[in-house]
């Protein structure tokens, strides 16, 4: 339902930081000046849904993002809903959406070289993650340069 071609498009969402997450959209190819948009979002269909609290604006002031802080997405799953109306009528809803996340470097890197045996052994620790917990999980690359 809604008037055709003012859903919103592009509707991404990046977790970064372990707890924060950057949502953007654009309008819709008909959304016109008077058209706002609503972000909810929750982690369960058992929960409540809660209103995005620091929207990202356009120059016409229609809503095109939202930052979230202290987010954790513990399961794979997260629900989210826009809503809105342009001249009292309703939007068209969205059902595709993408959610990245941009991990941070891993932690405690260490090496060990031995001149001797001209090796070098380094390990470290899994980045922080929003709501990975394998370790598994994770594919690392490590570049070593001679100095």
């Amino acid at each position: 339902a809604g008037m055709t071609g003012t859903a919103i498009d592009n509707f991404v969402c990046v977790i970064f930081n372990v707890s924060f997450m950057n949502c953007t959209w654009h309008v819709g190819s008909n959304a016109t000046e008077d058209t706002q948009y609503f972000l909810y979002w929750r982690l369960s269909k058992k929960e409540d849904f809660t209103e995005c609290q620091n929207y990202i604006k356009d120059n016409c002031g229609r809503h095109t993002g939202c930052q979230f802080q202290n987010v954790t997405i513990e399961n794979r799953f997260a629900y989210f809903l826009v809503n809105g109306s342009r001249s009292g009528q309703n939007i068209q809803s969205i059902s595709d959406y993408i959610i990245v996340e941009k991990l941070t470097p891993p932690l405690n890197v260490t090496v060990n070289c031995t001149a001797a045996s001209h090796r070098c052994r380094i390990w470290w620790q899994p980045p922080r993650t929003s709501h990975v917990r394998k370790r598994s999980c994770f594919k690392y690359e490590v570049v070593i340069e001679n100095k």
